[in-house]
């Protein structure tokens, strides 16, 4: 018995290191590579085996976080909610990766269009992370800003701002002005004041989301024709046509070189285009 719990022991690390490499493609935009990488580590697991649960439930949620960036929103609520059952079962309600898994099942109805149904699972993982660490901890404001996002698609834009702000300020003492995690945040700020009319402050927000996601990303991520389609759309609204025109451009190349043609995002920057 102490052999097979030995190689099992051995196969869970194994896959996990497998698994770290490919978040770290998936982190550079490398999509297709990581997914071969998540899913070469998922064959060495087993759902079923006591002894591997939750390596594969951690394999499982870091995959579909991956097919939610690609579009392949099924999938990936699939693997959310086998891993879920798992680490419940494993863990009960309140833990952590519970929390992780609730924030990225909002997460994905929020990318599908569907805010309002992702509404529950956002408040639910804010819920759990502040009961373990507090109101102040950067994992939490992490589960404000994406219920601060599902909130926006919602026209719910002071809920949402006030969300943002808490955010920003946790991020701001813990990691820096310039962190990532600030630049994502900006962005979405940037869209709030879009949909208030309010363009100054909006491309202020954009630009300085932009420098930072750059500086962290570098500049062919997918990331950052996000930000650019967003910025794009801005000069548009202005009749700043060759402006808009620039980033559309540089959004598309992007997108078209990261992601399947028929992505969602790559059919918007089209029809923004147009």
């Amino acid at each position: 018995m102490s052999t097979q719990n030995d190689f099992l022991t051995s196969v869970c690390i194994d896959a996990q290191t497998m698994c770290e490499e490919a978040d770290a493609l998936r982190e550079q935009g490398y999509y297709p590579a990581a997914e071969t990488g998540y899913l070469k580590a998922l064959e060495m697991l087993s759902a079923q085996e006591p002894e591997t649960q939750i390596t594969w439930a951690t394999v499982a949620n870091n995959l579909g976080i991956l097919y939610k960036y690609m579009a392949r929103y099924a999938e990936a609520e699939t693997l959310y909610r086998s891993a879920l059952a798992i680490l419940k079962h494993a863990f009960g309600e309140v833990h952590s990766d519970i929390a992780s898994l609730y924030h990225n099942l909002g997460g994905l109805k929020h990318a599908q269009g569907q805010a309002a149904l992702g509404e529950a699972d956002a408040r639910r993982s804010v819920e759990i992370r502040q009961q373990l660490y507090g109101a102040a901890h950067p994992d939490v404001a992490a589960d404000k800003a994406a219920l601060a996002a599902i909130l926006d698609a919602q026209g719910r834009y002071d809920e949402a701002e006030t969300l943002y702000q808490d955010a920003l300020a946790v991020f701001h003492q813990v990691y820096g002005p310039d962190d990532l995690e600030v630049g994502i945040n900006y962005n979405n700020l940037g869209a709030i004041r879009y949909y208030q009319g309010d363009y100054v402050e909006a491309e202020r927000y954009y630009t300085r989301a932009l420098t930072i996601k750059e500086k962290e990303l570098g500049a062919e991520h997918p990331d950052i024709a996000m930000t650019l389609n967003n910025l794009a759309v801005l000069y548009d609204s202005q009749h700043r046509r060759a402006d808009a025109l620039g980033c559309y451009q540089r959004a598309l190349t992007i997108w078209q070189a990261t992601l399947a043609p028929d992505h969602p995002h790559i059919q918007l920057c089209l029809e923004n285009m147009g």
